[in-house]
């Protein structure tokens, strides 16, 4: 018997799909949730930014992470290659209320909760389900998705539209044959988790550190509930491997040359396996076309230096939500519905992409910017903060001035197929 088509198919239960699916289903919509795992799972990128408060209250979901007993994060702080300390970013020096205060989090379990949200919203949850590939009607556009299901039983699921909140694995541009590397910023990470690590004092406690070591490779410092650390190094390949490809010898090499790491390790045990990633930045070609858009990591990926991951996933689910609705409302999910989605959402990607790209300049640095045009510091602490809706064109010229930026990435504009011959939005799986 064929399926029932639903408003709306989400391939993937992360952050992105889960608040995609919430903030759908709350506006009445009909969402089916497909996801090949089954939750609490692993994933790694623990740090909220203050602007996800803004939308995980728009799902509906603050109160339920308030309760999940979060260590509470009030800022930033970057040290230098001598164990030196700048001045940390604290939230509540330029942003009032509650959303100045946010939290580093245990992603099996905030991911959970994001999930279990979207399900008491009304969005039907399908786990251990694999979408093997999207469906496209003769003229192009997305009809749903095959899948195979629990059971083993591989299944054509349609729906009015589909979004792919897919994550890394990216099904949609790879499909279509969108993706996009950033060349400059194929970076390296390589983590782990400890207990007993040092703490730093009072309000700092619970702050996201990055730590500078030699050539703009450097080490996240993120501290989690029950006594856990989650550190790890960023770097180009060759320099971390260039010795060799123990993970764990690796790690302890680069921690010896940060005093501040090392500090702050003496005496922590291990609290999980050494694990590495790789190839970190990425676009999508097409943000959507006719019956499909793409949000999370399934369109973009930026280098984590300043912890925009979780906050991009949740921002462009609910952006994009918003944008479905509509679509589902007016009676079309054709590419164009999504235009301003996608020139907002770029605009955000773009802004924290350029200060990911200042960062890793070798000339660049925090301070000398700040003590040459004290005026900005606020326009970075709203990149750092995710106060990215905004006229920032004044950081980007003084960026410019201390650091080679490359030109912004090809604009992913939403492929109309009414504008392309046929089969030309479809490329081959890569």
């Amino acid at each position: 018997m064929p399926e029932p088509e639903t408003d709306v198919i989400i391939i993937g239960g992360g952050p992105a799909g889960s608040a995609t699916a919430a903030m759908l289903a709350l506006s009445g919509a009909r969402v089916r949730l497909i996801e090949r795992e089954r939750f609490p799972r692993y994933s790694v990128g623990e740090s909220l930014i203050p602007f996800c408060y803004y939308d995980l209250e728009k799902i509906g979901v603050l109160d339920a992470v308030r309760r999940a007993g979060f260590v509470r994060k009030v800022s930033v702080q970057f040290i230098r290659p001598d164990g030196s300390d700048t001045h940390p970013f604290y939230f509540d020096q330029h942003l009032t209320g509650e959303a100045a205060v946010t939290w580093q989090v245990d992603r099996g379990k905030f991911d959970a909760i994001l999930l279990d949200h979207a399900r008491s919203c009304g969005v039907e949850i399908i786990e251990d389900c694999e979408v093997r590939k999207i469906e496209q009607s003769d003229s192009g556009s997305v009809i749903g998705v095959t899948a195979l299901d629990p059971a083993g039983v591989e299944r054509f699921l349609p729906a009015r539209i589909t979004v792919d909140a897919s994550g890394r694995r990216g099904l949609a541009m790879h499909q279509m044959g969108w993706f996009i590397p950033d060349p400059q910023l194929r970076k390296v990470a390589l983590w782990t988790y400890v207990r007993g690590a040092v703490r730093d004092p009072g309000r700092d406690e619970g702050a996201t550190t990055v730590a500078y070591v030699g050539g703009k490779n450097w080490f996240w410092w993120i501290p989690l509930a029950d006594d856990r650390v989650s550190v790890g190094i960023v770097g180009d390949a060759d320099y971390l491997f260039a010795n060799g490809k123990d993970l764990e010898a690796v790690f302890h090499r680069e921690s010896r040359k940060s005093s501040w790491i090392r500090d702050h390790l003496a005496g922590a045990t291990p609290a999980g396996p050494f694990r590495v990633t790789s190839d970190f930045s990425y676009r999508s070609r097409h943000i959507a076309t006719d019956g499909l858009v793409l949000v999370g990591d399934a369109f973009a990926f930026l280098d984590p230096v300043f912890s925009s991951g979780l906050f991009l996933a949740l921002k462009s689910g609910v952006m994009a939500a918003e944008a479905i609705a509509k679509g589902l409302e007016g009676g079309s999910v054709e590419a164009a519905r999504f235009t301003e989605y996608a020139v907002k959402y770029c605009g955000a990607l773009e802004a924290m992409r350029q200060l990911v790209h200042a960062f890793y300049d070798p000339e660049f640095s925090f301070g000398k910017v700040i003590r040459k045009y004290p005026e900005v510091r606020s326009d970075l602490t709203d990149c750092l903060i995710g106060n990215v809706d905004r006229d920032l064109s004044r950081l980007f010229r003084v960026l410019a001035e201390f650091a080679s930026i490359p030109p912004a990435l090809e604009f992913s504009h939403p492929l109309s197929l009414a504008t392309v011959d046929p089969g030309a939005s479809r490329g081959s799986t890569r």
